[in-house]
C-alpha cells in the first residue's frame, strides 16, 4: 500500500507539473507576465495563478471524488468556454497597454556624429508610477488560475478516482498534483523574467511588441477555444434532445 501511494502520488506531482505547461495556462501566465519584469514580480504572477489553480481544483475535484458527482459534459464544455473568454479579456488589456507606448527618437551629438536613439514610453505619463494595482497585481493571476482550475476539476477528480484505490489517496492525488502546478508555473513564470527584463532595459520598443504579439496570441487562442468548445457544447445539447 505505502508503495502504490508514494507511486501515486509521484505520478500526481509529476503529471502537475506538466499541467502547467498546457498551451492555455501558458498563453494566459506570458501574457500577464509580459506586463512586468523583474524576478520577483514575474514569479509572483506564476505563484499567484497556481494558488488559484490549486484553490479551484481541490474544492471542486475534492467535491467531485468525495461525493461522487456526475459533471455534465455540457458544463465542462462551458467551464472551457470561459477560459476562452478569459484569454480574450487578458490580450485585450495587453495589447491595449503595448499600443499606449509609442515609439519616439531623441537625436545625440558624439564627438562631432549625430546619432539617433529610440525609446518606447507612455506619452502623457510620468514615469515613477510605483503603488500596487490589485487587479493588476495579485488578485488578476489569482482569479484566472482560479476559472484554470474551475476548467480542468471534472477531468482531473475523474483520473483521480480511476487511478487511487480509496477516496484518501485520491484526495491525497489532487492535492501533490496541485503543487506540481504551482511549482511548475513558478518556475516556468520565473524563466519568463530573464527575457523580459533584458528587453525592457536594453530593447524598450521590442519590449512593448512582444508585450503586443502576446496580447494578440491570447485573442487568437481564446478565440479558438471559446468557439471548439461553444460548438462541442451545442453538439452536445442536440444529441441529448
Amino acid at each position: 500500500m505505502n508503495g502504490m501511494l508514494a507511486t501515486v502520488l509521484g505520478v500526481g506531482f509529476v503529471l502537475g507539473l506538466r499541467h502547467a505547461l498546457d498551451p492555455d495556462h501558458v498563453v494566459a501566465v506570458t501574457t500577464m507576465a509580459s506586463e512586468k519584469t523583474g524576478v520577483r514580480r514575474t514569479s509572483m504572477i506564476g505563484a499567484l495563478w497556481g494558488l488559484g489553480h490549486a484553490l479551484s481544483l481541490g474544492l471542486a475535484g475534492g467535491a467531485i471524488l468525495a461525493l461522487r458527482l456526475s459533471v455534465p459534459p455540457s458544463m465542462g464544455e462551458a467551464l472551457e468556454a470561459s477560459v476562452g473568454l478569459m484569454l480574450v479579456a487578458l490580450g485585450t488589456v495587453a495589447v491595449r497597454r503595448a499600443l499606449r507606448w509609442r515609439l519616439h527618437a531623441h537625436p545625440h551629438a558624439h564627438d562631432g556624429e549625430v546619432h539617433v536613439h529610440f525609446h518606447a514610453h507612455s506619452p502623457g505619463r510620468p514615469e515613477a508610477h510605483h503603488h500596487a494595482h490589485l487587479l493588476g497585481g495579485g488578485l488578476r493571476p489569482f482569479l484566472v488560475g482560479l476559472v484554470h482550475g474551475l476548467a480542468g476539476s471534472a477531468g482531473l477528480a475523474l483520473l483521480a478516482l480511476s487511478a487511487a484505490p480509496s477516496l484518501t489517496v485520491g484526495l491525497a492525488y489532487l492535492a501533490v498534483f496541485s503543487v506540481g502546478s504551482i511549482a511548475g508555473m513558478l518556475i516556468l513564470s520565473g524563466l519568463m523574467s530573464l527575457p523580459l527584463g533584458y528587453l525592457e532595459a536594453r530593447y524598450a520598443a521590442s519590449y512593448r511588441g512582444l508585450q503586443l504579439v502576446a496580447g494578440g496570441v491570447s485573442v487568437a487562442f481564446g478565440l479558438y477555444l471559446l468557439a471548439v468548445h461553444s460548438w462541442a457544447g451545442a453538439v452536445g445539447r442536440a444529441g441529448s434532445s
